[in-house]
């Protein structure tokens, strides 16, 4: 049995507990969900009870400081949204009870919750992952060829993962008609079918079109299966590769190349980005080389570029390292 918030007024306490049993009952409801619902409720009393209001009385003005404070103690954007989504049921029966003319929770947003910044290689890494030769710790010829250019295109051009296993060799009707993309050594560009049947083209960097070359030259060593006759990449089996294996592969790829951390492919997507916008502050050829719909996705990059120039100052600055238990020049 779930228990009443203890900071209501027994009228309140009567339409708390009717609730909590409609949830429970009416709507069937998980034990577990009741009882979030409960603490959620627990917190809008201990608020209102600190207004000195009533839960009737309860206004827009009032869950929005509500809000601010939460935020401000350190609960997160998401946490927020959830206990306001709980408050705003309540509310909801409460007005279908004819007990409140409007639902003072209604139109009122939890926080935006920061995006998370992107993992990002160092250039360091990320050269160290392009140039790694698996043949030489054992690495089957055709895969190392395969997975070399697929690091390539990754970092090279900023692909998407479902972009790159969607890559046919050359252009065709059935590549249009399949929303696939393809390469076009001779022009040196990818032409990318990306989110929302959105068509872009990227530039192929000189090591994209060689690690291509090198592939295409051995493809044909495998019998490739029915229906994937014009697939850029495919597996031993002979059939499209999916978007799993590119994950798995590239993982084995970097460890293998010594690297600290697994690399995942949306991290060199990232670096691709991250590195460009370092080099060219060109916020606006990244957006459009990302095949980014809205500025604003492109832009968590800055922070990014950011970090690094931060990390420079941190390890190139001589004001960086002043003692913080000392004033600047007392050595």
């Amino acid at each position: 049995m779930t228990t009443q918030p203890s900071s209501l007024s027994t009228a309140d306490a009567a339409l708390v507990a009717r609730y909590l049993e409609h949830v429970r009952v009416e709507k069937r409801l998980a034990e577990r969900t009741v009882a979030l619902y409960t603490l959620d409720l627990e917190k809008l009393a201990t608020f209102a009870s600190a207004a000195g209001i009533g839960l009737g009385a309860v206004q827009p003005a009032h869950v929005r400081r509500w809000v601010a404070q939460m935020h401000a103690g350190g609960r997160s954007g998401s946490g927020i949204a959830l206990i306001l989504s709980g408050w705003r049921g309540f509310y909801a029966w409460l007005g279908r009870e004819g007990r409140v003319a409007a639902n003072p929770v209604q139109g009122v947003r939890a926080p935006k919750q920061r995006r998370p910044l992107p993992k990002a290689l160092g250039v360091d890494e990320a050269v160290q992952l392009a140039d790694h030769d698996g043949t030489q710790a054992g690495e089957d010829p055709w895969l190392d060829a395969r997975d070399a250019a697929i690091v390539e295109l990754l970092y090279g051009s900023g692909l998407r993962v479902g972009e790159l296993v969607g890559l046919d060799v050359t252009a065709s009707d059935a590549a249009l008609r399949g929303g696939r993309g393809w390469i076009d050594l001779a022009g040196a560009e990818v032409q990318v079918q990306g989110k929302g049947s959105k068509r872009r083209s990227v530039p192929l960097g000189r090591a994209a079109q060689a690690a291509l070359e090198r592939w295409l030259a051995v493809r044909s060593q495998v019998a490739v299966a029915e229906g994937a006759a014009q697939a850029l990449f495919i597996g031993r089996r002979g059939t499209r590769l999916t978007a799993q294996s590119v994950w798995q592969r590239l993982r084995r790829r970097s460890l293998q190349a010594g690297l600290a951390t697994p690399v995942h492919p949306h991290m060199l997507r990232h670096s691709f980005a991250s590195h460009l916008l370092q080099s060219s502050g060109d916020l606006r050829a990244v957006q459009e080389l990302l095949g980014h719909a809205s500025i604003g996705t492109t832009q968590v990059y800055t922070r990014l570029d950011f970090q690094h120039l931060a990390q420079v100052y941190d390890a190139a600055h001589p004001r960086a390292h002043a003692r913080p238990d000392k004033p600047p020049g007392e050595d």
